[in-house]
């Protein structure tokens, strides 16, 4: 009898190892099959911002909901890191791989290596420029184009009974990368029909504050008259809010700002009235993203394309969504 019992255990001390050292992998699809658990390489951008910090977070979090082993790797806003830590996860032989591109191009060679390795790739917040879409199964994100137009819709409508020209900066995104390429596009599509609409300098603030502030620093030196800053996210525009004031002029009002994201900070720039007005850019792509996994690594078709459901703000709906804002 001992003997027997001795030999149970030995058997579920063999299973228990089956699952993965740290228990992550045993999760795997909640059915409690090791088998069907799921290994995802992950290559972030970077944490260039809060929306990528709560990015970074809902990815995270969701995978171990999910029950989803994830190989993080953050790209330090660097395509070369990137490609580097894709040919690492195919080595490593994952399920399936998501990243979002520092860049748009530059990606075929690398996404060729992954299919040849019969390793399904999802393209998470941003695009890639390639013709080949085969490359890769689906792409989960927001419309850049979109988000660009609402802003500039938001702009005539505020300027509709103006006589006078409209001075604009603009602060871009990281150059090449698909937000700030579409985000332009939407904008200058929109205000591009009334000449009135004039972008005076527009230049890249890579996305970050501080960059974001250098930048608008410039701006105010070489151009005394600015209506309008156009920023490509929050955080630029947050860091153009202290070269306004530190100019000696008051944000929202000397100047209006439109900005991108919606993450705490900016919404409460909004409701504060230092930003004028805010189209949203979701970073809560987590679920999302471990349903589609989990659907393209069981060979199941997906939609080519996957878009987030978002918003715009105002002043008041920024002081009403605030307290229950979840990054």
């Amino acid at each position: 009898m001992l003997k027997k019992i001795s030999l149970l255990v030995a058997a579920a001390v063999v299973l228990a190892g089956c699952g993965g050292g740290d228990g992550t992998t045993s999760a795997g699809t909640g059915t409690g099959a090791g088998d069907d658990s799921i290994v995802m390489g992950f290559s972030q951008v970077g944490a260039e911002s809060g929306w990528r910090t709560a990015n970074t977070k809902s990815v995270q979090e969701s995978a171990k909901s999910a029950g989803v082993e994830l190989k993080f790797s953050d790209a330090q806003q660097k395509q070369e890191n990137q490609i580097k830590a894709l040919r690492s996860f195919i080595q490593q032989k994952v399920d399936v791989i998501a990243f979002s591109p520092v860049v748009e191009s530059g990606w075929d060679t690398v996404l060729k290596e992954a299919q040849n390795a019969k390793i399904p790739v999802i393209l998470t917040d941003r695009a890639v420029d390639s013709k080949d879409t085969s490359l890769y199964k689906t792409f989960l994100g927001s419309d850049f184009v979109e988000e660009g137009k609402k802003a500039g819709q938001w702009l005539v409508e505020e300027y509709k009974d103006a006589k006078d020209p409209v001075n604009i900066v603009e602060l871009q995104g990281t150059t090449g990368s698909a937000p700030a390429n579409d985000r332009k596009a939407g904008f200058a599509e929109v205000i591009g029909a009334d000449p009135k609409f004039k972008i005076i300098a527009s230049q890249t603030g890579d996305f970050t504050r501080a960059k974001g502030k250098e930048v608008m620093e410039a701006f105010l030196k070489s151009n005394p008259d600015i209506d309008v800053l156009y920023a490509h996210n929050d955080d630029m525009g947050l860091g153009a809010i202290e070269a306004i004031e530190g100019a000696g002029k008051t944000p929202g009002t000397d100047i209006k700002i439109i900005t991108v994201d919606a993450v705490k900070d900016g919404m409460q720039a909004l409701a504060d009235g230092k930003i004028n007005y805010i189209v949203e850019c979701s970073p809560l792509l987590g679920p999302q993203l471990m349903d589609l996994a989990k659907k393209v690594v069981k060979g199941e078709q997906v939609p080519p394309r996957v878009v987030t459901e978002e918003t715009t703000f105002t002043q008041e709906q920024a002081k009403q969504a605030l307290p229950s804002r979840q990054y």
